[in-house]
């Protein structure tokens, strides 16, 4: 068990840096990492774009599964763990489900917008979670950056 800990924090800091790139650019600052379970690789990265590409649904996960999915030349994901700084929100807990993630590892809750407050029941099936790995990082980034950005 602590082999898997020590993992997810090694993936999730990858994810930090993610949103380290988000923030340079002046993004909310989240970001995700796609690991081939088994092989214990990268295979997919992102971070924020929303304001870069104008489209609302470039969030994170959405460029980082869409990575992940080129690289292996198919649309699911099931050997796979998508860690991201904060809890997905209903469209990316969707696109999770529909590409069947077969874990999700996030940092910091997202009490607002997270894909709990639908009820928690949008990801796949299979699909197992683990909350709060880096979470006062990952959480302390956002926050810092929504009090910059208020004033």
């Amino acid at each position: 068990m602590e082999i898997a800990a020590n993992a997810d924090e090694k993936y999730m800091r990858e994810a930090l840096k993610e949103a380290a790139a988000a923030l340079e650019r002046g993004e909310v600052p989240i970001g995700a990492v796609v690991v081939e379970t088994a092989r214990g690789r990268i295979i997919g990265r992102g971070h924020n774009l929303t304001e870069a590409l104008t489209d609302a649904t470039a969030h994170a996960e959405m460029q980082a599964i869409t990575a992940a999915a080129n690289r292996i030349g198919g649309k699911y994901l099931t050997d796979c763990t998508l860690y991201v700084t904060v809890e997905p929100c209903v469209m990316c807990a969707g696109a999770s489900a529909w590409s069947q993630v077969g874990r999700i590892v996030y940092g910091a809750a997202d009490p607002k917008r997270g894909y709990r407050q639908s009820g928690g029941t949008l990801l796949h099936p299979r699909t197992t979670v683990t909350a709060g790995i880096l979470e006062e990082e990952c959480g302390q980034l956002v926050s810092d950056f929504f009090k910059k950005l208020r004033g």
